[in-house]
């Protein structure tokens, strides 16, 4: 019961921030330019590719042309009528977008070359659960890349914050770890970390981690 109050809750405060959320700009566009360009340095044009997380689909789109299809998903709806609506305007086909949490996706064992979670992670209840369960969807050789919030590394204050926030419904669950406790995550999860990048102090942490070819 407690799981299903907090998803209620997340679902009815990313719905909530949707439209604010798709007209702010990002903070840091070279930053994000950069995390586009090393992402497609995996990515082949045969690529099947999964982003969970999606919210408003730009990145989904702006990655479109470079693999043959990518199955964005968000547990938002109105999220994903946005990314819907950016889609269509901008005539991007290959790219489906589907409400639904990461928990409650289901896709067959080894189907994706590669999975975005880009500024979710440290938003999960149960972070390794959904490393493992990624780890399971991709392909032998298969990339997960991931942008993450480290929080204890550089806002160790937050921890007292944010219980207030999500009491009173001004922020999500925000898990609090170590940039060192998500490589250890990673690896834990069967991943070899192949880049990690961060663009400075404060600033989520890169990863491209690889799924090996024989585990």
């Amino acid at each position: 019961m407690h799981g299903e109050m907090i998803m209620v809750a997340a679902h009815m405060f990313w719905d909530r921030m949707a439209e604010r959320y798709s007209k702010t700009p990002i903070a840091d566009e070279q930053a994000y330019q950069k995390k586009l360009d090393v992402t497609r340095q995996y990515f082949r044009p045969d690529m099947d590719v999964l982003e969970f997380g999606c919210g408003t689909g730009s990145t989904a789109i702006s990655h479109a042309p470079f693999v043959k299809h990518i199955e964005a998903i968000d547990f938002s709806s109105k999220m994903i009528d946005i990314a819907r609506s950016k889609a269509a305007r901008n005539d991007v086909g290959n790219v489906t977008f589907k409400r639904a949490g990461i928990d409650e996706f289901s896709a067959p064992d080894q189907t994706f070359d590669a999975v975005l979670g880009l500024s979710v992670l440290h938003l999960l209840e149960n972070m390794d659960q959904v490393i493992l369960k990624v780890q399971r969807m991709l392909k032998p050789g298969g990339v997960f890349v991931s942008s993450t919030a480290c929080i204890a590394d550089d806002m160790k204050f937050f921890k007292f914050i944010a219980p207030v926030g999500r009491l009173f419904g001004l922020i999500p669950v925000v898990k609090i770890f170590h940039k060192t406790d998500l490589q250890e995550s990673l690896t834990n999860g069967g991943f070899e970390i192949d880049y990690q990048w961060q663009p400075g102090k404060g600033k989520g942490v890169f990863i491209v981690a690889r799924k090996p070819v024989q585990s």
